[in-house]
């Protein structure tokens, strides 16, 4: 028993009826502040109040109300979660447990484990959660946003453009007619821009063909707006896989292809989707001008961290290599869960 005492992770203290601290074991020297390690076994009063910044009760605050230490129904801290303010690591949590242990003489036990690792774990699990409910609200929005675009406003411009074209034929004045033309051709442009906008946000291919379509098409305008030339090859087990990680697989594709256009300094880019096991993996390739991993990126960065993110909320993995003069490779590898349909 001594042995576990002196070995045991867990800082252990024992009291008495007092409120004096008869024994502290190793861990608990290390993480309480020698000054106040002396005042709880000299038995000042108010020592342990030194180190604690309170428990967290039912509300989950941090209080000092009804004091564990002093609280005269002493079972009922037999668990709880409390805050230390420790020597070398400052605030940190515990995992707590204060009970009597012998009741004759009136010896209580007080146990400490350390909670910061899972306190960390459950922060990036909280975090992971509220990313992703803010990527699939963003998403929805696109989806909304681009459907409008293209059903009502698109719509509604080529209901315009026809007007005119009818309009052209009931004039023979020539300043109407150009300048009939004119607008024609103002609303056109007009209309196309609205279209690629509504692509842009949010493909209709991706949600109603899947992957395949949506990048043909993707790749396709590229070439049609910016004369880059996307040399594609796929090689997927199923043709559709669950939304969200074919809008991760779709956007990080995106994103790779806009960072090449704009600082690759290239006219071609390859891109290649396939099954490898039970993980789907994309890789996008340019042979431009490359850059040093670990420097300072051209632009704000954003676009590789917003890719690494992506992909680690669906439990994927991005690797980006790259050297000064010999181009850029992003590979994305994620989970190959299938839609409702290819199940």
């Amino acid at each position: 028993m001594l042995k576990m005492f002196d070995k045991s992770s867990e800082a252990i203290l024992f009291f008495d009826g007092e409120g004096r601290a008869l024994a502290a074991n190793p861990a608990a020297e290390k993480i309480l502040d020698r000054d106040v390690l002396k005042a709880l076994l000299d038995g000042t009063e108010g020592a342990l109040c030194r180190a604690c910044a309170g428990y967290v009760d039912e509300t989950g605050q941090k209080t000092c109300d009804n004091c564990y230490f002093h609280h005269p129904e002493r079972n009922d801290f037999s668990s709880f979660q409390m805050y230390l303010d420790t020597k070398g690591q400052g605030l940190v949590p515990y995992a707590s447990s204060f009970h009597t242990v012998d009741p004759e003489n009136d010896i209580r036990v007080f146990l400490l484990r350390d909670m910061t690792r899972q306190h960390r774990m459950q922060e990036k699990a909280y975090q992971n959660k509220m990313m992703k409910h803010i990527i699939d609200a963003q998403e929805n929005e696109r989806r909304r946003i681009s459907r409008e675009l293209h059903d009502g406003v698109a719509q509604e411009l080529m209901s315009a453009v026809v007007d005119l074209r009818v309009l052209k034929y009931m004039t023979a004045d020539a300043e109407v007619l150009s300048k009939v033309k004119e607008t024609e051709a103002s609303l056109s442009r007009l209309l196309e821009e609205i279209r690629n906008l509504s692509v842009e946000l949010r493909p209709s291919a991706l949600d109603d063909l899947g992957l395949e379509a949506a990048f043909r098409s993707h790749f396709k305008r590229l070439e049609e707006m910016y004369g880059l030339a996307v040399d594609y090859s796929s090689d997927l087990p199923v043709k559709r896989y669950e939304t969200e990680i074919e809008t991760v697989i779709y956007r990080v594709c995106q994103e790779a292809i806009l960072n090449a256009l704009k600082y690759a300094d290239v006219d071609r880019v390859s891109v290649t989707l396939k099954g490898e096991g039970s993980r789907l993996v994309l890789t996008v390739r340019d042979r431009g001008r490359g850059f040093i991993p670990g420097s300072e990126p051209e632009g704000t960065g954003l676009g590789l961290y917003g890719m690494k993110e992506r992909a680690e909320l669906v439990g994927g993995t991005l690797d980006v290599e790259s050297a000064q003069g010999a181009g850029t490779t992003i590979r994305l590898s994620v989970p190959a869960l299938r839609g409702k349909g290819d199940r």
